[in-house]
């Protein structure tokens, strides 16, 4: 008889056992796992914004603009501040080895007036933009959540604030006030007093939508006190459309403000910005174009690019428009 034992059943468990055990991992087994989905809206739409040739492009464009307004001595060594650096015999002479822009009406270097005038122009866009979204945003968040005679009441107001037109409110207010020793933040001042209306409604649609939700209702019905749903819950949740608003209103503030210079009752010299340099030579267009073309384009490319930062953060924290 043979010793050798039979192969059954158990012998046949235990042969696949051994042949799962020593089996070779599956050809993706060591690499690394799919990252999931990022739930956060906020991760999520980096994700997306990093994706896009606009935003990056834009971002880039912001960052060589706020770099000139910290540090404008790193792009030139002439300081326009200074009145020796101007010569009325140089006057509208144009570019040159020293001068690529060419010089002003009054004989400044038009490059280095152009790079110096962009302090003022960002520091009234974002200071204007900072004050209307805390202004605006705190007063829509308090009406939509509580709703009542608070929403009724500060709707009521914020229309009144509405049918001022911008412009010529803050022509009336920067003209009245701009002797009394406030420099730019007349400007700012002015702006911000007609332009927080918008984020409020803004803010108070969002807050009015968020505050039906489940979460919201939960929050309520265990016992969250009235700030705690509003900065807690309906804030976080609200503050979306807030912001791409207010990253689209900033290249407006700007544009408003170079238009108050040249109207002259924004920015006064000594101070530069480029509103007021197009204004110094609108007078001598046709003589010498480059002192107003130059802080132009730099306007123009300022204001698209909020813009367009604004537009590409619309389309990543809106899922409708992925």
């Amino acid at each position: 008889m043979s010793d050798t034992p039979q192969a059954g059943p158990a012998a046949s468990e235990s042969q696949t056992l051994t042949t799962e055990k020593v089996a070779p991992p599956p050809s993706g087994g060591r690499r690394r796992k799919k990252e999931e989905k990022p739930a956060s809206l906020w991760t999520d739409a980096w994700h997306d914004l990093r994706r896009r040739p606009m935003f990056i492009f834009a971002l880039a464009l912001i960052a060589i603009l706020l770099i000139m307004s910290f540090w404008p001595s790193l792009f030139t060594s002439i300081n326009p501040l200074d009145a020796r650096s101007c010569d009325l015999a140089t006057a509208r002479q144009g570019p040159s080895a020293g001068h690529i822009f060419g010089r002003d009406n009054l004989g400044c270097d038009v490059y280095a007036r152009t790079i110096y005038g962009a302090s003022n122009s960002i520091l009234i866009g974002v200071s204007t933009t900072v004050i209307t979204g805390i202004v605006g945003g705190l007063l829509g968040l308090l009406a939509g959540a509580r709703g009542g005679v608070t929403d009724t009441v500060t709707s009521r107001v914020t229309e009144v604030f509405f049918a001022i037109p911008q412009i010529l409110g803050a022509l009336l207010i920067t003209a009245t006030f701009r002797d009394k020793g406030l420099g730019i933040w007349i400007v700012v001042i002015a702006l911000s007093v007609l332009a927080w209306p918008m984020t409020f409604r803004i803010m108070r649609a969002a807050v009015i939508t968020a505050r039906s939700q489940d979460f919201v209702v939960a929050a309520r019905a265990l016992g969250a006190s009235q700030r705690r749903v509003m900065f807690g819950h309906l804030l976080p949740n609200a503050i979306a459309p807030v912001i791409v608003v207010a990253t689209i209103n900033l290249g407006g503030f700007i544009a408003a403000e170079a238009a108050l210079s040249f109207l002259g009752v924004g920015v006064q010299s000594p101070d530069i910005s480029w509103g007021l340099m197009i204004a110094d030579a609108r007078s001598r267009f046709l003589e010498a174009p480059l002192p107003l073309v130059f802080p132009a384009v730099f306007l123009s490319i300022t204001v698209l690019a909020f813009i367009m930062m604004g537009d590409a953060v619309r389309d990543a924290l809106d899922p409708k428009l992925r």
